[in-house]
């Protein structure tokens, strides 16, 4: 049986010399694994449609013996290209990947966590980068995942709350108002690094470069 949603290509690695694996984040189905056969010949019909954090509607086959299913027709919408023309910005949307696949179960529909992902690739590729942007999205994935942290039991200094208070209510185009100091971004980086290492069990590596980015 054929099914059809849409999607975001959170991370492609290579199968065979010849197909790739397609990690998809899905509104309906939560995050997908798919085999991509044939995908990485020259004329492929997948050519040009498969590439971190591009946005398609895909067509696969369910496996009955596993979790990794057949990609069978890709239909490009947005391939979000302006983010492969800066390091900062690939680098932060790079890490949110990484983070939303260490956070989430395989096929466990989170509509929140897609709808996350999507603003954040609009966002970093439309505005200056800022590290309070990470903040932002590591804050409301938490809050998604019912894991949102408690600010008044927090421990952290006044200024340091408020700027959290903030990164998580304001609009995604608000964000740029935010003008954290030097020491509410370290004090506030310590904290989110600690919560996240505790609550998920780890922090994808590339987490420093994209915060310092």
């Amino acid at each position: 049986m054929i099914e059809r949603t849409k999607g975001v290509i959170l991370r492609c690695r290579p199968l065979t010399e010849t197909s790739l694996i397609v990690e998809w984040l899905t509104p309906d189905l939560g995050r997908l694994s798919t085999v991509a056969k044939g995908a990485r010949r020259p004329k492929s019909p997948f050519a040009g449609k498969l590439d971190l954090f591009y946005l398609a509607e895909f067509s696969f086959q369910r496996s009955r013996r596993s979790q990794l299913h057949a990609l069978r027709e890709v239909k490009l919408q947005e391939p979000h290209r302006v983010l492969r023309r800066d390091l900062a910005c690939l680098q932060q949307a790079s890490y949110c990947a990484a983070l939303v696949e260490a956070a989430t179960e395989p096929e466990s529909p989170l509509p929140g966590v897609y709808r996350l992902i999507c603003d954040l690739l609009e966002t970093i590729g439309q505005r200056p980068v800022q590290c309070h942007t990470i903040f932002a999205f590591e804050l409301r994935l938490l809050d998604e995942l019912g894991l949102g942290p408690d600010l008044e039991a927090a421990g952290l200094s006044a200024g340091a709350r408020q700027i959290l208070r903030m990164a998580r209510q304001l609009d995604w185009s608000a964000l740029p108002q935010l003008h954290p100091s030097p020491q509410q971004i370290a004090e506030i980086n310590r904290f989110l690094r600690r919560f996240l290492a505790f609550h998920l069990g780890r922090v994808p590596d590339n987490r420093e470069a994209a915060v310092q980015s």
